[in-house]
Formats: C-alpha cells, structure tokens, sequence
C-alpha cells in the first residue's frame, strides 16, 4: 500500500510540474479535467452524477470554464442566477425524481469544485504566478505533512474528536509553523536560484494562512464523507483516492492564496 501510495504521489508530482509549470492553456485543460473528475465524485456521493441534474452541474461546468478563458467574468452573477434556475427546473419538471438535498449538492458543487479549483489557474496568471502558485501546493500538503509529524510527535488535544480522532491542535498549529517555514524557504531559494524578489515574510504569512484554511478543507471532505459513509470519493489515483482526496485542501487553499496574493 506504501508503495502504491508513493508512486502514485511521484506520478501526481510530475503531472503538476509539468502543467503547472507550463501554465496557459495546458493547465487550463487540467484544471478544467480535474474539476469535471471531481464533481463526478462528489455528484456520486448523492446519486446524481449520470442523471439530470449532474449533467446541469457539468454543463455548468464548461459554462464557467469557458467564461473563465475568454475572460467574461463580469456575466459570473448572472449565470450563476442561470445555473440556479436551471437545477431548480430540473427539480420542478421531473419531481419526484430527486430529494432537495441532492440539487442543493447539484448547485453547491460548481462552487465546491469547479469554481475554486479553477484559481490554481487563475493564481499561476497573475504577474508572478509561475512563483506564487506553488505556494498554494506548499502551504496545503506542506501543512498537512508538518500536521502529520508534529501531531504524531506532541498530540494531545483532539480537534474535532467526532469528525477526525486522530487529528490534534498540535498538531494543526504544527502545520501552520510548518506551511509558513516551509514559506520563507520557499522565497529565499526563488530569490536566490529563480531570480525573484520574494519577500520572506510575505510568503511565510500566505502560506500560515493557506495552511490554516486547508485543514478547513480537509475536515470538510471529512465531513461529507462521514455524513455519507463511505471512505474515499474514489480510486482515480491509487494509494490516495479520488480527485477530492488529494485535492480537498487545495479546494480551500487556491483562492486564498490567489487573493492574499494580490493583496499582500
């Protein structure tokens, strides 16, 4: 299982670089790939994922991703207004076929999925993206590997007991240190190899609070997963789970990174 696990991960790692590091429409075609694999998961998780309403969620989908590369953004209102009358007449017109719940996670999972993976692309466009979207990538399983260590190392006091046993304050205050260690890092080795300017302390503080809301995100997969007992969302990628396994922090972190970024 280890081994599976780790060269699963290796894998995973090169596919990043690569689209990552190239950038344009290479990482677009990813993130918009990854997005439609992930909201198949979690459409699964309420049965909906070949019927009616998911085919409105991917639609939706695609909608979005093209407003996001012809740079139409401003219509982003009103064609979530669309999106929502869209889910609901699905809900009308074949009523009894679907449960409120299930269009609640129809429309709830562009914004889940969809639309907040899609600012790992947006962050590498910005001006100094081929630089700070990798803080999105440390700052999330930067955190939760420091998370890891320090909680099995000094955990004592269990942060949500009923939701994660096994994951400690320590432990999550372990991973905050660790995202914005592994921040300043991050910026002297750009400064000194990548020709950046980078502040240290800039990026220790984006990173501290990437790590922070991706432990959100994690609980938050967690969640839905313990409402809906099941283990993983599912076996895209071997040793891990599903899109939303490995990427639930990173869900959570992108925007924040992507907005402490042209804000800072």
């Amino acid at each position: 299982m280890f081994k599976t696990r780790l060269l699963s991960g290796i894998v995973l790692v090169i596919v990043l670089i690569v689209t990552v590091g190239y950038g344009n429409e290479l990482l677009f075609a990813f993130t918009g790939a990854v997005s439609l694999v992930g909201l198949k998961e979690l459409y699964s998780v309420v049965g909906v994922q070949k019927r009616a309403l998911g085919m409105a969620g991917y639609l939706a989908a695609v909608v979005y991703y093209g407003l996001l590369w012809t740079g139409n953004m401003e219509y982003m209102t009103m064609f979530s207004l669309m999106f929502l009358v869209g889910v609901m007449a699905v809900y009308v017109f074949t009523f009894p076929a679907f449960r409120s719940e299930q269009v609640m996670t129809a429309f709830f999972g562009l914004f889940y999925v969809a639309v907040m993976l899609s600012y790992v692309y947006q962050t590498r466009m910005l001006p100094d993206g081929h630089i700070v979207v990798w803080l999105i990538f440390l700052s999330s399983w930067g955190c939760d590997t420091c998370a890891y260590c320090v909680g099995v190392l000094f955990g004592r006091h269990k942060m949500a007991p009923k939701l994660s046993p096994k994951k400690s304050i320590e432990g999550g205050i372990g991973g905050i240190a660790g995202a914005a260690l592994l921040g300043v890092i991050f910026a002297f080795a750009m400064n000194r190899w990548g020709g950046a300017s980078a502040d240290p302390v800039h990026y220790a503080a984006i990173c501290a609070a990437g790590g922070m809301i991706s432990q959100i995100g994690d609980l938050a997969a967690s969640a839905i997963k313990r409402n809906h007992d099941i283990k993983d969302y599912g076996k895209l990628i071997p040793g891990h789970g599903g899109i939303l396994d490995r990427f639930d922090s990173v869900i959570f972190t992108a925007p924040i990174i992507y907005y402490l970024a042209t804000l800072i």
